[in-house]
């Protein structure tokens, strides 16, 4: 059964523990962003990732992106940073960003629906970026809804379709309350793949400078 963690006011450390280890030994939590709330599991563990294919019922030809909470983390998944990506990490991590990347082997290929590319977003929120540095490892996290539904900002909108799952996390409504933008860098263009809260001209002027 779902423990439900009131997180509105502050985060308990013994809580945090508790649900970090939880992620880190392959168990599934939904917890806030600043954009929608997550679903999400250790991103390294192909068990636990294929658990949360089917507890969102997302085909498995859809990627999951990857959360991190450090410029070291990322290089750790992904191979060398291009000036591009450089710039827009500077600029808007953490952020409502993702950066689509090369990803190196450790990030097993169901992660990434079979292809060389993982998402990478460094999320604009204190509890989630301490979740991510206590387990230890990136969270494999899409927003948290039933694919095809509206992505959930608030858990009440959410809980119903997830009672099978160990944690969740609530800190009350979303702050943006849409998904974050998706960017390619490829031979030094830039291309949206998804325009969320951050715009393709915000994206565009800081690759100028």
């Amino acid at each position: 059964m779902v423990k439900i963690i009131d997180v509105r006011n502050k985060i308990k450390d013994e809580d945090l523990d508790e649900v970090a280890l939880k992620i880190k030994n392959g168990g599934i939590v939904i917890f806030p962003t600043e954009t929608v709330y997550g679903i999400g599991v250790n991103g390294l563990d192909q068990e636990a990732v294929k658990k949360l294919y089917e507890v969102k019922k997302r085909p498995l030809d859809k990627p999951f992106s990857l959360l991190v909470d450090s410029l070291q983390m990322i290089k750790e998944l992904t191979e060398e940073i291009s000036s591009e990506e450089e710039k827009l990490i500077k600029k808007f991590f953490p952020g409502p960003l993702t950066l689509i990347m090369k990803k190196k082997n450790i990030v097993p290929d169901i992660t990434t629906a079979n292809t060389p590319y993982v998402g990478i977003r460094m999320p604009d929120n204190d509890i989630t970026l301490a979740l991510i540095k206590k387990a230890g490892v990136p969270i494999a996290a899409p927003s948290a809804n039933i694919s095809g539904k509206p992505s959930g900002t608030n858990i009440e909108d959410i809980k119903e379709d997830f009672l099978n799952i160990d944690y969740m996390l609530d800190a009350g409504e979303a702050k943006i309350g849409i998904a974050s933008t998706i960017v390619k860098i490829e031979n030094s263009e830039v291309k949206i793949i998804r325009e969320g809260s951050i715009s393709k001209e915000e994206i565009e002027e800081c690759l100028k400078n």
